[in-house]
């Protein structure tokens, strides 16, 4: 194909019906590699026959190493999917980049996340869908307390502080016995999962790395030797997971690991991320010696995309050799699609903030889309404190999603419930008992998840794919036929807030527990949903326990739902030894019946009471009793009757909902205010900039208002490693200095940060970031070093601005510099950002980029300072478009 030709695809169906595969060229077709997402990866390669035709057929065209494919689809169209995505719900106008990245306290502008999911799910103006994978693994563009307070739990979570120095397959001197502890777990009902990070200690002596040098597992460089990068034990070496002989020898260590009483193991780190490296991960030189099946021996870049989710496909293979009986639980973080045989994921390094709560409850769906049904976020946030509120309402919310757990960082404040008072702890009890009552029916969705797959977790358009308003609703979604509605908004509960409902009949309800912060329920009309009893753990049920269904009748006054029930662990439910009960319910004159309809598997069905709930609306509920699979009858009251229960139950409603968890945040004060380690914003009418003060006065965000454009994301740490994907900070100093002096100035002349640190050898610097009232258009810069009081040192002042897409640099002195300004253009948005200097201040200007960032920097003459001449650089930026 010529240099930029653009040429139709060539197609051929394959799976099933309405499916088919594109490919640039017949050529391109034979050079493709293998398909590391699809199950059984030779259906990709086998035509099959029909008469069907695709109604789209996309254009490619490629320039240079890219290949750019376009799908033009009518005006109207509402875009979904790319799996573990940040920002809104609907991806209509967004770039996604898939590239797994170790992308710590990440915004809604962050275009690469933990995993990659290159699938997009395209719903039509008249409700139709398709959907598109770009199949290449390559970059794309698209304890006790718990149970003495009464708060159910069934898990605590073993963090990498277990170990021994980080070492993988260690215990610590704090985990002496460890099977030990997990038997005393096990006697309160709860289970024990334990972190593993693929970096492994380069030290001889540890055992796992002697076992991997002697077996030859490691991810190779260029001439051949290991790879070591820094991760958490210092230097480590890394599973080459493309291969066999990896896999299994990892999967061998799993097996072991898991007889010290593992209920569950999960991954981190597995982007892979490597620290103190501007790509956070390992360089694209480095060698796999994958197997043949899946691409063979390729450089990094090949497989970087499918480390995290080969990796726990060996933990899970691992887990079964140890017991093939039981289902293996492992949890990753990076992933590829088709990642959901393996493991379940959750959505990384979140922060505890209110837009991180808004995002959570998008990212869930987008997983779910892109099929990956088990999924949920840290509950209350990752990095930093939560406040009462917003945990309370990050739990009511979050303990509704498929995977549902708290985690936070080590330096942040106790995240357990009852850390944050009375008031949160009761949302979180009562948030939580509402998930152990609704079981049943989750762990059904799940099943039919498994069987057909369908979605745990829907967008709510999926109730009404014509109406185009559901189409952009974020803070609802279903669950199977239970409607969920919460709301992110610190001032408005679920209850205040104007519920978009998809056409039909949806019924409100509860279980006696509607709270200010917790979300409102709804049932569609026709459903009938199963629900258990309120347990402390799933080791209390029993297959005998009294079962309930809420009933919806539709407008025709019938309903009917299903509940599947097996053992709760292990495969005997391949062989049959499962029960699948359909329950309907139909009113004839006033009367409604409920009885089972059919049965599927070979257990019969359990002796136990029913309890049947009628709902009428309102929240209100007429309920009968009998035993489950005789035909059971429930008279239903009159038309004024239901009138008095509809008016008795809104009542009751509002009385509930005056007492919301108190908001005890301290507002900032008029002039001046001190900081706290999370980053803050910077607002003003054209520009939203985020800063980390403790660290340099960094930017690690800044985002144009008018035009919706994110120009530079980044995150920081300061106990452990510092990442980015851009950056705009003051170099030539190290990053962790004293702070000695912070504070906020806001007034009606402009918004800024300020800062004053020591960075050692007598040297202070000063930074502030301001955005002036009066030219809102830019984001002013003032950076200096100078010397403390009567000490005179030679220093130089840059000042780095970091952004991204054979590395190379170019320097620029004297009359080659840029004439006071430079500007970094985008040609998808015909915009550019324009960073402005004083040129008498910079004597170099330096550019250096790689394959997924690109440096601009300023730096100062070198030179001696003092309290009196400092060095300084003074630059703003600002937004333009291309003429």
């Amino acid at each position: 194909m010529a240099a930029s030709e653009k040429e139709a695809m060539v197609w051929v169906r394959i799976l099933e019906e309405g499916v088919f595969r594109f490919d640039a060229s017949e050529a391109a077709w034979a050079a493709a590699g293998p398909s590391l997402s699809f199950a059984v990866p030779r259906r990709r390669e086998e035509p099959r026959a029909g008469g069907d035709r695709p109604a789209i057929v996309p254009v490619c065209e490629v320039v240079g190493d890219v290949q750019r494919v376009v799908v033009e689809l009518p005006s109207g169209t509402s875009f979904y999917g790319t799996g573990e995505s940040s920002g809104p719900l609907e991806r209509t106008g967004k770039l996604v980049i898939t590239w797994n990245t170790d992308a710590w306290d990440y915004g809604p502008g962050t275009t690469s996340l933990y995993q990659s999911h290159p699938w997009v799910l395209a719903v039509l103006p008249d409700g139709k869908a398709l959907g598109v994978l770009a199949d290449t693994t390559c970059r794309c563009e698209v304890v006790k307390t718990f149970r003495e307070r009464g708060i159910p739990c069934d898990v605590v979570w073993m963090d990498i502080d277990y170990m021994d120095g980080f070492r993988c397959f260690t215990f610590s001197h704090r985990f002496p016995d460890p099977k030990c502890m997990v038997n005393d777990l096990h006697s309160i009902g709860c289970k024990a999962i334990w972190m593993l990070d693929p970096g492994i200690k380069n030290e001889s002596g540890y055992f796992v790395f002697d076992s991997g040098s002697e077996s030859d597992v490691w991810v190779q460089k260029e001439d051949k030797q290991p790879f070591v990068g820094e991760v958490w034990p210092g230097d480590c070496v890394f599973p080459d997971f493309t291969c066999e002989r990896a896999r299994s020898w990892w999967s061998g260590l799993v097996r072991q690991f898991v007889s010290n009483g593992v209920d569950g193991l999960w991954n981190d780190m597995n982007e892979p991320a490597v620290f103190n490296t501007a790509t956070k991960t390992m360089p694209e030189s480095n060698i796999h010696r994958g197997d043949a099946n899946i691409g063979g021996h390729q450089n990094h870049p090949y497989y970087h995309n499918v480390y995290g989710m080969l990796m726990a496909k060996s933990t899970y293979e691992g887990m079964k050799l140890a017991n093939s009986a039981k289902r293996p639980f492992v949890l990753t973080r990076a992933g590829f699609i088709g990642q959901q045989r393996y493991a379940a994921m959750w959505t990384g390094d979140n922060v505890s903030n209110w837009e991180h709560l808004h995002m959570s409850i998008a990212m869930v769906l987008q997983l779910g889309l892109s099929g990956q049904p088990f999924a949920g976020p840290d509950i209350g946030g990752f990095a930093g404190n939560a406040t009462p509120k917003l945990f309370g309402r990050w739990m009511g919310v979050g303990a509704l999603f498929p995977f549902s757990r708290g985690h936070s960082d080590k330096g942040s404040l106790d995240h357990e419930p009852w850390s944050f008072g009375e008031e949160c702890e009761e949302v979180c009890r009562l948030a939580l008992l509402r998930r152990y009552r609704l079981l049943p029916h989750i762990y059904t969705l799940f099943y039919l998840s498994h069987t057909n797959g369908t979605l745990v977790t829907a967008p709510v358009y999926f109730a009404d794919p014509q109406d185009l308003e559901l189409r952009k609703i974020e803070t609802s979604f279903l669950l199977g036929s239970l409607l969920v509605c919460a709301s992110t908004c610190p001032d408005k509960g679920a209850h205040e807030s104007a519920q978009k409902l998809p056409k039909g009949i949806w019924l409100p309800f509860d279980f006696g527990d509607s709270h200010p912060d917790l979300p409102m329920m709804y049932l569609r009309g026709g459903a009938v949903l199963p629900i258990g009893l309120p347990l402390k753990h799933v080791g209390e049920a029993k297959l005998d326990d009294d079962l309930s269904l809420i009933i919806a009748l539709d407008e025709n006054g019938k309903a009917e739902g299903v509940l599947f029930e097996d053992d709760g662990d292990g495969y005997e439910f391949l062989q049959g030894n499962y029960l699948l009960t359909y329950y309907v319910a139909e009113l004839h004159s006033s009367v409604v019946t409920v009885k089972v309809a059919r049965t599927e598997g070979s257990w019969k069905g359990p002796n136990r009471n029913l309890k049947i709930n009628i709902l009428l609306g309102g929240g209100a509920m007429v309920s009968t009793h009998g035993i489950d699979g005789e035909d059971i009858h429930l008279t239903m009251p009159t038309e004024s009757e239901v009138s008095s229960l509809v008016a008795t139950s809104e009542l009751e409603l509002k009385k509930q909902m005056i007492q919301p968890i108190p908001e005890i945040d301290k507002p900032l004060g008029k002039e001046v205010a001190e900081l706290s380690e999370i980053p803050i914003d910077l607002n003003g009418e054209d520009w939203l900039v985020n800063v980390v003060p403790q660290i340099g006065g960094r930017i690690i965000s800044m985002t144009h208002l008018p035009s919706d454009s994110q120009w530079l994301h980044s995150t920081n740490r300061i106990n452990g490693y510092e990442e980015y994907n851009a950056a705009e900070d003051t170099a030539g100093c190290k990053e962790e200095y004293k702070v000695i002096r912070r504070y906020r100035e806001q007034s009606g002349k402009e918004e800024s940060i300020c800062l004053e640190g020591d960075i050692g050898g007598g040297l202070v610097l000063q930074r502030q970031i301001s955005i002036c009232k009066k030219n809102p258009k830019i984001v002013k810069i003032d950076s200096s070093i100078r010397a403390k009081q009567g000490a005179d040192h030679s220093a130089s002042n840059g000042i780095k601005r970091e952004i991204l897409p054979d590395s190379r640099e170019l320097t620029f002195e004297g009359d080659l510099r840029p004439n006071g300004e430079w500007m970094l253009v985008d040609k998808r948005t015909n915009l550019s950002l324009v960073n402005c200097f004083n040129l008498s201040q910079v004597s170099i200007c330096k550019l250096h980029w790689g394959t997924d960032h690109l440096n601009m920097e300023l730096w100062s003459e070198q030179r001696s300072v003092s309290k009196d001449t400092p060095l300084r650089i003074c630059h703003h930026y600002e937004v333009r478009k291309i003429n």
